[in-house]
């Protein structure tokens, strides 16, 4: 097994109780990685490019992972990793969907536009920090991400 380097986690979400959930399970958990927010599709896309008051890099630092919720207002989680595996300067970035979507459809379109993988929302806070666990060991432990490679994007 190889060692633990802690990640960045970026979540988009714009339920506020998911997010502040999804912090207590991450530190329920034990899981040692930093935890972002931003509310919907928008905020993500600037996050990950630096604009707005996204734009010191340091609060705004490249994830190694990406949750997104479907289901946001401004700009939707689909149209959101669209435009993330478009663009040659993330599409390197997992990106989980944790949604509370059970449809199929959402499924399928989530794996076609390149989703590394499709996680129904828990119902309740246990279910959530032994995501927040799996998930952590999985993408911390067991995956091989690609080296970061820091790219002005204009």
């Amino acid at each position: 097994m190889k060692k633990s380097t802690p990640i960045v986690i970026l979540m988009a979400d714009d339920d506020e109780d998911d997010r502040l959930l999804a912090q207590d399970a991450l530190t329920e958990s034990r899981v040692i990685n930093e935890l972002y927010f931003v509310e919907d599709g928008v905020e993500l896309l600037d996050f990950l490019t630096h604009q707005g008051k996204f734009e010191d890099k340091a609060n705004a630092p490249r994830p190694g992972l990406i949750l997104l919720d479907l289901n946001m207002p401004r700009k939707d989680g689909r149209e959101a990793l669209k435009e993330i595996k478009a663009n040659p300067q993330l599409r390197s970035i997992p990106v989980v969907i944790l949604t509370t979507s059970k449809q199929e459809e959402d499924m399928v379109k989530g794996y076609e536009l390149g989703a590394a993988s499709y996680i129904t929302k828990p119902v309740n806070f246990e279910g959530l920090v032994d995501l927040m666990k799996a998930l952590g060991k999985y993408w911390v432990e067991f995956v091989e991400l690609p080296p970061h490679h820091e790219q002005t994007l204009n």
